[in-house]
């Protein structure tokens, strides 16, 4: 099964606008949400060592725990500052296979992270000198690059502010 086209894409498009229509309500009509952020966001990892240096040497994400898992004996969770309070979390699973990531119903299509322009040109310039195989800026979106890391998740740099999306404000 392929990308809808036709009927089926005119299908899907007004479905779309038939939710939006009933659940998007204007910043000033939506209720206040029960959350108070993301504490962290929490991925598996084949290698702890080669996680680390991805997100702390190479992407600039500093570590600020490690520990280990108190669900898993031998296993260790650590977590990296992405900023403004949030936390990006990583288990190893010693003993256990770690497949190829892949997409599916249930599982992550990608983590978009928010930069600054100056973080965005320095990414792609270290990509660049590195040989690191990344996607964009390219099909007109020229705010984002998509790359893997170590564990075969997709991670978008992504150079917008928070709180905004194609350019306008959510909130």
């Amino acid at each position: 099964m392929g990308e809808p086209q036709g009927e089926q894409l005119a299908a899907v498009r007004a479905r779309r606008e038939e939710l939006r229509g009933r659940y998007l309500h204007e910043p000033a009509a939506r209720p206040a949400t029960r959350a108070a952020g993301v504490h962290h966001v929490a991925f598996i990892c084949r290698d702890v060592e080669e996680t680390i240096r991805f997100y702390q040497e190479f992407l600039g994400f500093p570590l600020v725990e490690l520990v280990e898992n108190r669900d898993y004996a031998g296993s260790s969770h650590f977590f990296f500052d992405i900023g403004h309070g949030n936390l990006l979390g990583f288990f190893d699973f010693p003993g256990h296979d770690h497949p190829d990531q892949h997409e599916t119903i249930g599982g992550l299509q990608h983590l978009a992270l928010s930069v600054t322009a100056e973080q965005f040109t320095e990414a792609k310039r270290r990509l660049d000198e590195t040989g690191t195989e990344y996607l964009g800026p390219d099909r007109g979106v020229e705010d984002s690059l998509y790359i893997r890391d170590p564990n075969g998740v997709n991670v978008e740099l992504y150079r917008e502010d928070l709180g905004r999306f194609d350019g306008k404000p959510l909130f």
